[in-house]
Formats: structure tokens, sequence, C-alpha cells
């Protein structure tokens, strides 16, 4: 048919446009959202170990205050929930009424909610904590709608030779994200720390924690809204993209209008007949997420994207959890007790951005610069392959690693296993199911494959918290928890979850370079 003719003529000029300006503008704008999901990610265990100073600290306590167990699983555990749920609602959403109409409303939550989560009302730790966990829940909810919009955006406006390093780039805004958490925290906490000098809590428990300190926690939060609130204008005047309203509004005029007004893709007859064919003709029919045609074709595939970034998430965020006793292993961090409260934020923040400087940032732009050269799915083996390696390598010699004198070793087998995830995995867990299924269901596939991400997040978050405490009950209870198999087990653990993810490797397709 003549419309079919039409659809053709736009995406293949699509496929074969040059990279422009725009590209990159679009990087910025798509990539907010998960900027301020690292920011925010980043930020919380700062916050949360203040929070415990300023509301938890019991009078007389040998040790400063800390947040009980399951306040402290709240705190994170909404917000992961809330991701997991606007994945999952934003995703379906997306594909029903287009991509641009909803992409507003998730930065307009993030800015909203990143605000009024700084502004946590009450005098009671109770009614503070509920008033934060409400906004995070809802931060998060934000936050989670942005990963499959984005992705889908980014996949739509791409060509198909750089497509892979823009989707990549925009994930790789997360590493500013987290570099830009580690200055405000560095830098306020500095300011506050000059304007209000505080002895350590060994000397002086009340005094060690300024009443200022308040204010130091509420600041960070707060400051995550600004960028979001500075791309607010240019999100709003993306245009929807071409191949959403080509394919799925079947309005290929406006498709072609819509994106010569930003691409410099003037589409005319005769480049349309010299563009390269697409890849599949379209199907007479569409067939729906549960239809058999979708599992005859794709459920292996939607197997594989979720059951990969599942496992991911299990490894990459119990990794998260190891940072803070790692830190205080090597001595990075002095113990609590020697520190006033803004001192310790100010120790915690600067080796966590040392961490993420040498290990998680560079392995984003090496996805960035190598994908469309070498391809999704070695990246994503191969990164999968070097984690289960690397933790191995910290699991086996254990107890070398903790002896004195071996620390910096561990730090660096530590940073690698980040390194070969974001080189690796984390981003191509993200790119793929942005480019492998049909565009009616696009985001919805990509949002179901991210929300199963999201509940790896938490197991990881979660179950490794209550698993890698001490076998010996004693030492547990000390922190609140029940025994559990140590940090070696749960090393052995992680290094199995990361084989696993390899081997469903192989149940994903290569989309490199294909429509």
């Amino acid at each position: 048919t003549a419309m079919a003719g039409d659809q053709m003529h736009v995406l293949s000029a699509l496929d074969s446009a040059k990279t422009q300006w725009y590209h990159f503008t679009a990087i910025v704008i798509a990539g907010m959202g998960f900027f301020t999901d690292a920011y925010d990610l980043f930020c919380i265990s700062l916050v949360t170990k203040l929070i415990g100073r300023v509301y938890y600290t019991a009078d007389g306590a040998s040790k400063p205050g800390s947040l009980p167990p399951n306040v402290s699983a709240a705190v994170n555990g909404v917000a992961f929930v809330g991701t997991l749920t606007g994945q999952l609602f934003f995703g379906w959403l997306g594909d029903r009424v287009g991509r641009k109409s909803v992409y507003g409303m998730t930065l307009l939550l993030m800015i909203i909610c990143s605000v009024a989560s700084g502004l946590s009302f009450g005098d009671t730790p109770t009614s503070v904590m509920a008033t934060l966990c409400f906004f995070r829940f809802w931060l998060g909810f934000g936050i989670g709608g942005d990963y499959p919009l984005s992705a889908t955006i980014m996949s739509e406006y791409a060509n198909k030779r750089t497509r892979g390093a823009f989707i990549a780039a925009v994930f790789a805004m997360q590493g500013f994200g987290i570099l830009a958490g580690g200055a405000v925290a560095i830098g306020i906490t500095a300011i506050f720390r000059s304007r209000f000098p505080a002895p350590p809590f060994a000397a002086d428990p009340a005094a060690s924690t300024p009443p200022q300190a308040d204010y130091v926690w509420r600041l960070i939060l707060m400051f995550g809204a600004l960028p979001a609130a500075l791309t607010f204008y240019w999100r709003m005047r993306m245009p929807e993209t071409a191949r959403y309203t080509a394919i799925v509004a079947k309005n290929a005029e406006r498709a072609a209008a819509d994106m010569s007004k930003v691409l410099q893709v003037k589409i005319t007859a005769e480049q349309a007949e010299m563009a390269s064919p697409v890849d599949k003709p379209f199907t007479s029919k569409p067939f729906g997420l549960f239809s058999g045609e979708f599992a005859r074709r794709h459920g292996f595939h939607l197997l594989g994207t979720t059951s990969t970034w599942l496992l991911l998430d299990i490894a990459y965020y119990s990794q998260n959890l190891f940072q803070k006793d790692i830190f205080s292993a090597i001595g990075w961090i002095p113990e609590a007790k020697t520190m006033s409260a803004l001192d310790e934020l100010y120790h915690i923040a600067r080796a966590q951005t040392l961490i993420a400087l040498c290990g998680t940032v560079p392995g984003y732009w090496f996805t960035v610069a190598l994908i469309d050269v070498v391809g999704r799915f070695k990246i994503q083996a191969a990164g999968f392959f070097m984690m289960t390696a690397f933790m191995l390598a910290l699991a086996v010699p254990y107890d070398h690693w903790t002896a004195a004198g071996n620390q910096i070793g561990f730090v660096v087998l530590y940073a690698l296993t980040f390194f070969f995830s974001n080189f690796g995995p984390n981003a191509t867990t993200f790119i793929v199911p942005a480019e492998i299924y049909p565009a009616r269901l696009r985001a919805t596939c990509h949002g179901i494959s991210a929300a199963s991400g999201k509940v790896g997040a938490i197991v990881g978050s979660f179950g490794f918290l209550y698993l890698a405490q001490s076998p010996d009950p004693a030492k547990a209870a000390a922190h609140g928890y029940p025994p559990g198999i140590g940090v070696r087990n749960s090393l052995f653990a992680l290094a199995g979850c990361s084989l696993l993810g390899f081997l469903l490797t192989f149940l994903v397709p290569e989309p490199k370079g294909k429509s």
C-alpha cells in the first residue's frame, strides 16, 4: 500500500540520517532522568548516615546513632518499588498515547519530589521518615517512567550506524549524576563544616552534630531537582518520535514534518528511493503483547532481556552495599565516633566519589565508544564473564584481602567489577530492549525488562544486606540483624549470578547496525 511505502521512506531516511548537533542535545534532554536517578542513589546513602546522627542518637550512647535496619530498608525500598511501578506504568502509557505526551510528566514528578523530599517535615524521627519515604516513592515513580521513555525516544531518533552509542550516552548521564552527587555533598558539607565547626563524637556527643546539620541533607536532596528543572523547557519542545507517529499513529507526513524541524532530513521522493530498504516489511496484522505471535517471535528475547537485567542488578546493587564496609576496612574512613557528623559525611562522599571516578564512570564511556564497533552481545557476555572472574578473585582468597596491608589490591579488584558492569551488562541490558521489539510494544517491553531489573535491585539491596551479615549471631546482632552467610559466601553467590547472566546472554539477538 501507499501508506506502508510512506512509512518506509520516513524510516529509511531516519536510519541513514547523518549524526547532527540535535542528537547531542537530545542526549542531555533524555539523560536527565538517569542523572537524577544516579544523583539520588549516590546521595541517599550519605543522607541516611546523617539522618541517623541527627534523629536517632540516644542520650549517653557510646557510638553515634544510625537508622534502625527496618527504617533504612524502607527509605531505599520505597524508591525501588516506586521505580518499578513507574517503569511498567509509563512503559505501557508510552506505547498507548505516544512517547512525548508522557515525557514531561516524568520530569515534573522528579522535580517536585526532589524538592519535597528535602522538605520532609515533622519534629519526631517517625514523621520525618514517613514524609521522606512518601516523596521518595513518587520520585522513584518519575525516575522509573524515564527508563522506557528515554531509551525508546533515543533509539527512535538515532540512525542505525550510531544508535547504540547514543542510547549508551543517555545511560552514561548516570556517571555525571554520581559525580554531581559527590560534588554537591562535598561542597555543602565543606561550607557547613567551616561555618559551624564541631568536636568529634567521642569528645562531645551532643555538640558533634550541630543543629545546622539538619539543613545539610535537605539541601543535598533538593539540589537534585536543579538539573531536571533546567532541561524541562527543552523536553517539552521535543517532537514526537517519527517512528511512533509513522508506525503506531500511522501519520507519515506529520512524522516527516516533525523530524525535519529538528533533524536536517528533508525527505524527498528521490532520497526515499535511494535509501536502503527497511529490514522487515510491516506485518499486515499487528500482534499484541500476550499473543502467540509475540511469544513465537520475541518470547525468548523477552526472557533474555528480563533475566539478564535481573541478574545484573542483583550483583550491581549488592556491590553498592559493600562500599561502606570496604572503606572502613581499608581505613579510608576513620571510626564513626572519632568524627563529627559533618566530618563523617565529608569523608564518605570523598571516598565514594573517588571509586566512581576510577571504576564506574570510565566504564560507561568505554561502552559509548565501542558498542557500535564490537556489538552489544560481545560487550555483555565479556562483561558478565569478567564480573564472575573478579568476584571469584575477591571471594576465594577473601582472608588474604582482609589481612592488614592487602587492602589496596581488594579495592582495585572491587573497582574492576564495577568497571566491567558498566562496560558490560549494566549498559547493554538498557540498550538492547530499546532496539529489538516492534515499535507498538517497544516502550512496554523495555519497561518490563527494566522493572525486572529493579526486582534484582531489591534482592541485591535487601537480600544481600541480610545475607552478608556474619554467621556468628553475636556479631550480626551488634548491627541489629539476624546471622547471615558472611561476606565471602555472598561474593560466591554473586559470582554465580554473574555466571548465569553470561549464559542467559545467549538468548538475546545482536541488533548492531540493523534498522
